[in-house]
């Protein structure tokens, strides 16, 4: 992107959206396996659509999970209570299609080896205090703050179905100033006007007080930045009832906003020996390791596994020319202070543990909590003395 001005944008939804409750629902499922048998094996999927949840995949474990009540427990808490929202919690209809795992599969996942090939990024920079992308850290914390204002009746016309997109602009590589600001939240018909097509400009400016003024930074708005708000004009019908959701559908939401590549696997739904899920985990912690220690500005870093195979295949990194040092070097510290094997990865980063469904919105990286253990910068120093 080099050092000239530049726009960037990345999105993010709230825990009502469709695809959001699905990847709710799988990592519930995942944690109620681990909660009573850490070595259970999980790769589950939802799929949601107009009154009905459908819950597949495949499951081996010696403990039970209730599907039918852990469905509708999730679909209250996420908000679907009231009538008017098209989908409820009471009614909606549970599928259960779970199978078990291919003993194929787990003759090469039992001796350590990886449950799938494969590659996975991780990324970091400096642009903001969680050393993640500015726009998608921005984008998260909307779509948080419009699920708080929701949930303690601040704005009590919301629904839980919503979207945020914050466009940010970026002047000799660096984020300077927010260029425009989308929200579209699901809402009852009280606050529409006469015509009821539209939301009023009294919503829309109580809207941009409450829940993205608290947000955006204020020396990052100006007088240029543009507010959209529910710019169809009216999102009564939302959830389910308006669109299907299924696990794994935002990817680019769970992790960088598009600031980074991806290898294209989901998160949700998956036991930690899915190094889709798992080697991600690690290799963010690497990168954000890298940043931490001040040896370089920006780092992505690519593992690639092979199923059944110990060792990752490849192990490589990128600095975008942020680090005085050859990227080379960096891998041989890679390699020499993380340990890369799947159990490696399971035990560094404590995965075994019923800690999923909070991964599950608002993204999986640049997250506080004990739960985040590839968020901790704890081999920073280790890195730097290196070099």
């Amino acid at each position: 992107m080099g050092d000239k001005s530049f726009l960037f944008t990345s999105e993010s939804v709230t825990e009502g959206h469709p695809d959001k409750l699905s990847d709710q629902i799988s990592d519930a499922v995942l944690d109620g396996v681990l909660r009573d048998d850490p070595s259970g094996r999980v790769a589950c999927e939802t799929f949601v659509t107009v009154g009905l949840v459908i819950v597949g995949g495949e499951i081996t474990t010696t403990t039970y999970v209730d599907i039918n009540n852990l469905v509708r427990e999730i679909v209250k808490d996420v908000g679907y209570t009231k009538p008017e929202f098209g989908f409820h919690y009471k009614t909606c209809s549970i599928l259960n299609a779970i199978g078990s795992q291919s003993p194929d599969i787990a003759q090469g996942v039992d001796t350590g080896g990886a449950g799938d090939q494969g590659l996975m990024t991780g990324y970091a920079c400096s642009e903001t205090d969680e050393l993640m992308p500015m726009p998608i850290m921005l984008a998260h914390k909307l779509a948080r703050r419009l699920a708080e204002v929701r949930k303690n009746n601040i704005l009590g016309y919301l629904g839980p179905d919503g979207k945020s997109q914050v466009t940010v602009e970026y002047m000799e590589g660096k984020p300077r100033r927010v260029d425009t600001v989308l929200l579209s939240s699901q809402h009852t018909e009280e606050i529409l006007d006469y015509v009821g097509k539209d939301i009023t400009d009294d919503a829309k400016a109580q809207i941009i007080e409450t829940v993205i003024k608290p947000v955006i930074p204020e020396h990052l708005l100006d007088k240029n930045t543009r507010y959209l708000v529910n710019p169809t004009g009216k999102f009564v019908i939302g959830g389910p009832q308006s669109d299907t959701g299924m696990t794994g559908r935002k990817i680019i939401v769970d992790t960088y906003g598009g600031m980074a590549t991806h290898g294209g696997g989901a998160f949700s739904g998956k036991d930690p020996t899915k190094v889709d899920r798992s080697a991600a985990y690690m290799a963010r912690y690497i990168a954000k390791n890298v940043v931490a220690s001040g040896i370089a500005e920006k780092c992505t870093i690519q593992l690639a596994y092979a199923i059944g195979v110990t060792d990752p295949i490849s192990v490589s990194v990128w600095t975008d020319n942020k680090s005085k040092y050859d990227d080379d070097k960096i891998v041989e510290v890679v390699r020499e202070n993380f340990n890369l094997t799947p159990r490696g990865i399971i035990k560094t980063l404590d995965l075994l543990r019923p800690i999923y469904r909070n991964t599950a919105c608002y993204g999986h990286f640049g997250r506080n909590g004990d739960q985040f253990t590839w968020e901790k910068t704890d081999k920073a120093a280790d890195i730097a003395k290196e070099f």
